[in-house]
């Protein structure tokens, strides 16, 4: 295991972070200081210090958290407002992170881990990790706009479309379904509002093929070793 990588394991910082503590001497592998960039240690085998204290990687944790409305997708927020790190705080001690996110007003589903392999992975665009979604809008949505939305619709950061739309099932036609794998700020919402739809409600049912069943709002869960092993596969 890369030396950078077993410090950010750690729980200490990321792994850019690790590179300038190695490059600053501040680490020592086996009572040695270690400047080099690449070096590799052996979990079981090595000690690392940092600053003189001894580092454990963490075990890692996969959370799945149906996310309530009313809080921010971030670790801290300045101004004091609820995030969704108070909905799992049950759920480890260890120091976790939010793969991607959803708006305040967003609800449903939320990976949070300190894998940041995967995070990394899930993140990026290459990997089209699917997402699927349930909107209420102010209005029906006419046909010939979902068929914008499927062509593409340009943006102020760039064109977007939706992999997958229609009407949900059972529903008036003001709810709309839709699959999507971009993951820029606010995509979802503004695709609507850029064809002169508001959206009042949206709710991630679906993410990388992970789903809400059993796990009611608010509440989360341990992903479990299969899911895990199926999301690293991909």
């Amino acid at each position: 295991m890369r030396l950078n990588r077993f410090i950010a394991r750690s729980g200490l910082c990321s792994r850019r972070e690790a590179d300038q503590y190695i490059l600053r001497g501040e680490v020592k592998v086996n009572g040695q200081v270690v400047r080099e960039m690449g070096v590799k240690v052996v979990p079981a085998r090595d000690e690392v210090r940092f600053r003189d204290k001894p580092l454990q990687p963490e075990r890692l944790v996969y959370i799945l958290l149906n996310k309530p409305k009313n809080m921010i997708t971030t670790t801290h927020d300045p101004q004091g407002r609820a995030t969704v790190m108070q909905a799992i705080e049950a759920a480890t001690d260890c120091r976790v992170f939010p793969v991607g996110r959803l708006d305040r007003n967003t609800t449903g589903l939320l990976l949070l881990t300190n894998d940041g392999e995967l995070t990394k992975k899930l993140t990026h665009p290459s990997h089209r990790v699917p997402k699927l979604y349930h909107a209420r809008l102010d209005r029906e949505m006419e046909p010939e706009d979902m068929e914008k939305m499927l062509q593409g619709i340009e943006l102020e950061d760039g064109p977007a479309r939706v992999d997958k739309i229609d009407y949900v099932a059972g529903k008036d036609k003001n709810h709309i379904g839709l699959e999507v794998h971009i993951g820029r700020n606010r995509i979802v919402r503004r695709m609507f509002e850029a064809l002169g739809y508001k959206v009042e409600a949206l709710d991630r049912s679906m993410f990388a093929h992970l789903t809400k069943k059993n796990l009611p709002r608010g509440k989360w869960r341990m992903l479990t070793p299969k899911e895990i092993a199926f999301l690293k596969m991909k």
